[in-house]
């Protein structure tokens, strides 16, 4: 192993994570979330045509690749005539693929709060939609938390299809300095370390999160 090339290859992978792959997976995953909150109502609608949406919505996106969606949105709609930029393009791809995934996660999340819950907000005189947000889902958000957190983990990796439309981060970087020094193994290798150490902080905020809530079960 070229141990020189490794050290000097390693600060550029992680300046393309904490400038590229973050902030692309935060913004995402942010928008995303409010997406998923509005699909999850959807689903949980008594209107028969709001649910059939919702469940469409889902349907689509859980059953087809993340990287069919990115070029869709990328290479696709410039025929219609609306052409994106890479970055807001994988923003606009993974937004679309996390509302997907996490409204079902605050579907299941809001449906595992006791009806009683429900029935203490109508008793003293709340709305439904007041009831669902002063007692609904404060608890929902403690149930989802695991599995939403999974979910970010799981899209900062995916983040790395982002580097088939030319968005710069970790991989991006990572492909080019391979071109370069044509030291493939090497430098792909590096990028999955900085992968896993992104992860591996990530989880462990996660486990902080679940064992703070934890203390108001």
């Amino acid at each position: 192993m070229d141990v020189q090339l490794f050290t000097d290859s390693f600060w550029p992978l992680v300046l393309g994570g904490l400038t590229g792959t973050i902030p692309l997976a935060l913004s995402s995953f942010a928008i995303g979330l409010v997406l998923a909150l509005g699909v999850a109502m959807l689903r949980l609608s008594a209107h028969p045509v709001l649910a059939w949406v919702g469940r469409a919505y889902v349907s689509a996106i859980r059953g087809t690749p993340l990287l069919v969606q990115l070029f869709v949105i990328f290479y696709g709609l410039p025929s219609l005539g609306l052409t994106i930029d890479p970055w807001p393009s994988a923003v606009v791809a993974f937004s679309l693929n996390v509302g997907g995934y996490a409204a079902e996660v605050i579907r299941a999340a809001i449906l595992s709060v006791p009806t009683g819950q429900w029935e203490a907000g109508y008793v003293v005189g709340m709305s439904r939609h007041r009831t669902l947000r002063r007692i609904i889902l404060p608890q929902a958000a403690r149930v989802s938390v695991p599995p939403l957190s999974n979910t970010f983990i799981s899209l900062v990796k995916d983040t790395s299809l982002a580097s088939l439309i030319l968005v710069t981060e970790l991989f991006r970087e990572a492909q080019e300095i391979a071109a370069f020094t044509n030291d493939f193994l090497l430098i792909y290798t590096e990028a999955a370390i900085v992968y896993w150490i992104f992860c591996t902080v990530l989880s462990f905020g996660q486990s902080r999160l679940e064992r703070k809530l934890e203390q108001y079960v």
